[in-house]
């Protein structure tokens, strides 16, 4: 589903909420995942793609810079939210995306209440998300994983060719 040729990239959640609240009561189906996104890959590209066929709109959680560090590490972000965000925006099958402050998605997850909610091959089957999720009706999808692809990989590829 797509709505503007311009990427729609929001500042918060309750923001997304509210822009897709006509098209929900509609009857359109929303699937959300989130993710960094700090170099995107193949294999974000083949997990986004999956990750849409399972709704009308995907809908798309960026995490913030300061949440990035935290999880990653110092030296990560590579690229600021912004930018993070608009990049993941602009994907043919991403409906929108917003950049949200959590370390982990279920805040976002208790407003937006998608039908489904994705992660990577790479995440087991139990994850901290399932009991939100689960305890509204929506249901968790786990997609397929393609190894080999990862942001961190690349980097630390780029970081050996320049030492």
């Amino acid at each position: 589903m797509t709505e503007s040729t311009h990427p729609m990239v929001f500042s918060t959640v309750e923001q997304v909420r509210e822009h897709i609240a006509p098209l929900r009561a509609k009857g359109h189906t929303l699937a959300t995942t989130n993710g960094c996104f700090d170099i995107v890959h193949a294999g974000h590209i083949r997990y986004l793609s999956e990750a849409a066929g399972e709704a009308d709109m995907l809908v798309v959680g960026v995490n913030s810079d300061e949440s990035v560090r935290r999880l990653k590490g110092e030296g990560r972000p590579v690229q600021c939210e912004a930018d993070r965000a608009l990049i993941v925006a602009s994907l043919k099958m991403v409906y929108c995306a917003f950049v949200f402050p959590e370390d982990d998605p279920r805040a976002f997850l208790e407003v937006l209440k998608p039908e489904v909610h994705v992660k990577g091959g790479d995440y087991p089957r139990d994850i901290i998300e399932r009991a939100v999720v689960e305890a509204y009706g929506g249901r968790i999808r786990i997609v397929s994983f393609f190894p080999d692809r990862s942001t961190s990989r690349i980097i630390d590829t780029l970081r050996a060719d320049h030492s």
